[in-house]
C-alpha cells in the first residue's frame, strides 16, 4: 500500500496507478498531446479521469531534447491558467504541475496543484523545499544537463548503478529538507540513449527503494519510435508493451499520454501477477 499526502488529502493504492500528461505546449515531441484552448483542456482532462486517471500533470514548457526554453513568464501564462481552471472544473481531481522552475511551482500550487513535478534533477534544492513547506508530494527524476544538452551527456560507466546512486543521494537530501512523500523517476529518455533506455527498463527492480513510489514515463518516447523505425502518433502499441514490463520490474506510477490504454495495461498485469 502507497499513500501520498497531496494537500491534505490522502491518495492511496494497492496496485499501479496511471498519471495523465497534459501539456499547454505548442512543441511537444507527440502532437497528440499538445492542447490548444480552453475546451480541449478540459475535454482531455475529463476523458482521462474517466478513463481512471490519478492524477493529472500538467506541462507548460517542453523538454524533448533540444527543445527551446521559454523565459519563466512564458510559463506561468501557460501554466497557471490552464491549473486553475481545471481546479475549479474538477476539485477533486490531484493536479501535478511538471516544472523545474520555483516559481511556476510555487504558482501552480497556489492555484490548485498539489504535487511537484521536477524534471531539474533536484539541481535546485529551493523545489523540495517548497514541497516540504506546502506539504505536497515531490518527483525527483534523473537527468544530466538539461532538454538542450542532455543528448550529449549519455557517457555512462554503468547508467543503472548511476541512477540507483542519484535515487539513494536524492532521498536523503529530499528527507533533510523536510519532504514527505517522495516518488522516483528514473528519466527515460534525459540523457539517455534508447540502448541504455532498455538496460534501465531491464534492471528496473534493482532501483526500487522501500516505500518510495517508482515512476515511469515511457510513453511514445523516441525508445519506442526510433526502435521501431515510426512516428509517436503510431508508437501506442509499443508504449503498451513497454509499460507492461515496466509494471513487471515494479513501477508504480504510469505517467502516460493514453490514459484508458494503460489503465488496462495495469488491469490486466495486476490480474496475471496475482493469479
Amino acid at each position: 500500500m502507497y499513500s501520498l499526502n497531496c494537500k491534505g488529502r490522502l491518495l492511496c493504492w494497492n496496485e499501479p496507478i496511471v498519471m495523465g500528461i497534459l501539456n499547454v505546449t505548442p512543441d511537444s515531441f507527440y502532437s497528440g498531446s499538445r492542447i490548444r484552448s480552453e475546451d480541449m483542456l478540459l475535454e482531455q482532462a475529463d476523458r482521462m479521469l474517466t478513463d481512471g486517471a490519478a492524477i493529472l500533470d500538467m506541462g507548460g514548457l517542453s523538454s524533448r531534447p533540444g527543445a527551446m526554453a521559454i523565459s519563466v513568464d512564458a510559463e506561468l501564462r501557460r501554466v497557471v491558467p490552464a491549473i486553475r481552471l481545471l481546479a475549479s472544473r474538477f476539485p477533486a481531481a490531484i493536479i501535478s504541475v511538471d516544472s523545474y522552475r520555483y516559481k511556476v511551482a510555487e504558482a501552480a500550487l497556489g492555484e490548485g496543484a498539489s504535487m511537484v513535478n521536477d524534471i531539474g534533477a533536484g539541481k535546485d534544492e529551493a523545489m523540495a523545499e517548497l514541497a516540504a513547506s506546502e506539504q505536497v508530494p515531490y518527483i525527483c527524476m534523473h537527468m544530466r544537463g538539461n532538454p538542450q544538452t542532455m543528448q550529449g551527456l549519455t557517457d555512462y560507466e554503468n547508467v543503472t548503478m548511476d541512477v540507483l546512486d542519484f535515487f539513494i543521494r536524492r532521498k536523503a537530501a529530499c528527507m533533510r529538507l523536510g519532504v514527505k512523500d517522495i516518488i522516483l523517476d528514473p528519466g527515460f529518455g534525459f540523457a539517455k540513449t534508447p540502448a541504455q533506455n532498455f538496460v534501465l527498463l531491464k534492471n528496473l527492480p534493482l532501483l526500487g527503494i522501500p516505500d518510495l513510489p517508482l515512476m515511469v514515463g515511457l510513453s511514445r518516447k523516441a525508445t519506442i519510435y526510433k526502435t521501431l523505425n515510426i512516428k509517436p502518433e503510431d508508437a501506442l502499441n509499443g508504449t503498451t508493451v513497454l509499460h507492461t514490463l515496466a509494471l513487471q520490474g515494479g513501477a508504480q506510477i504510469l505517467r502516460v499520454h493514453d490514459v484508458k490504454e494503460a489503465v488496462e495495461s495495469v488491469r490486466l498485469w495486476t490480474s496475471y501477477a496475482s493469479a
